[in-house]
């Protein structure tokens, strides 16, 4: 017991030293990589100040004690993502006066070759707008049978699990792949004709994930990027894809607020895609998020294709009455 008790308080230790590190404004890997851990850590540093409590005796007071406080740390930073705060936007019911269309956004895992499971998924949800990352040639070739049904399709094989697909229903005014000097990691934006009077931006977007003794300067830039891109006045805006990045972190909070952007996830829960099976301790590295006129009326995480991300599918609306928004 007394070996029990010391191990209960040396890893009390550092679980608060590793959550009080976790709030260091860094690009540094090693610490921003404690942000995508949050959740699993919250219920984990949770189960072990009751641990403590029952069988830490004389340190079990030290050691309950900081296993609460980093608990406690973990939930006040994932808090908007939790039931009981306040949604970011409401959902929209089914009144029949808006415009809707469906969208499914899917990290496929490049080596996956389990490529009918992904396909089984995009034909029982038929979704209107398709956006997959980590797609080469052998993906976009098993993809032809469902893109031959979409009138607008672009494509970007990549062997460096950075190809991505897009294939669009609604009219599609303009699209393009993005590249930054050196960094091979395009992103995706699209200017669609929601409805008569409306236009959407759709942004796709999957930044590198920074290695092991790596910044995430360049993931984090490339995110900016989308939250700060200009155009043509359009009446709302999409962003999807797997940003490699928790909608908690820094570098996702402030895309959100420099964009204006609303996270239909916020008061309703995390909803994480990643790893696919496991999620109850898994974290959500797949975004959605929408601003100007685009309501949403429905998000949900859908069961496992065979990759290591699950897919995301919503359902947007606009309004009839709608108004126009830089983006």
């Amino acid at each position: 017991m007394k070996s029990m008790k010391s191990v209960l308080f040396c890893t009390a230790i550092a679980a608060i030293t590793a959550t009080i590190i976790s709030l260091v404004q860094t690009d540094w890997w090693v610490i921003r990589a404690l942000d995508l851990v949050r959740e699993p850590a919250l219920y984990v540093f949770a189960a072990l100040a009751l641990t403590s409590a029952i069988f830490g005796q004389s340190l079990r007071v030290w050691s309950a004690g900081l296993f609460a406080i980093a608990a406690c740390i973990n939930a006040w930073c994932i808090w908007p993502y939790s039931r009981f705060a306040a949604p970011d936007l409401e959902l929209v019911g089914t009144a029949g006066d808006e415009r809707c269309f469906s969208a499914l956004s899917a990290n496929v895992k490049m080596e996956n070759r389990e490529f009918a499971g992904v396909i089984d998924q995009l034909d029982a949800y038929d979704p209107d707008l398709i956006f997959l990352t980590e797609t080469n040639q052998a993906w976009i070739d098993a993809l032809k049978p469902v893109l031959s049904r979409y009138p607008n399709v672009s494509t970007h094989p990549q062997d460096d699990t950075f190809g991505k697909v897009f294939a669009s229903r609604l009219a599609t005014i303009d699209t393009d792949f993005i590249e930054q000097p050196g960094e091979d990691t395009p992103t995706f934006y699209a200017l669609l004709k929601a409805s008569d009077t409306g236009t959407v931006r759709f942004t796709g977007l999957h930044p590198k994930a920074p290695l092991p003794g790596q910044n995430t300067q360049e993931r984090d830039q490339s995110i900016q990027r989308a939250a700060d891109k200009a155009g043509t006045a359009v009446t709302g805006a999409i962003v999807m894809g797997d940003f490699n990045d928790v909608p908690w972190s820094r570098t996702t909070s402030d895309f959100r607020e420099r964009g204006e952007w609303k996270d239909p996830r916020i008061g309703r829960g995390t909803y994480p895609t990643f790893p696919s099976f496991l999620l109850p301790i898994g974290w959500p590295l797949d975004q959605v998020m929408v601003k100007g006129d685009v309501q949403v009326r429905m998000l949900k995480v859908l069961a496992g294709s065979g990759s290591d991300h699950r897919a995301l599918f919503a359902e947007f609306c606009l309004p009839q009455a709608i108004r126009m928004i830089e983006p």
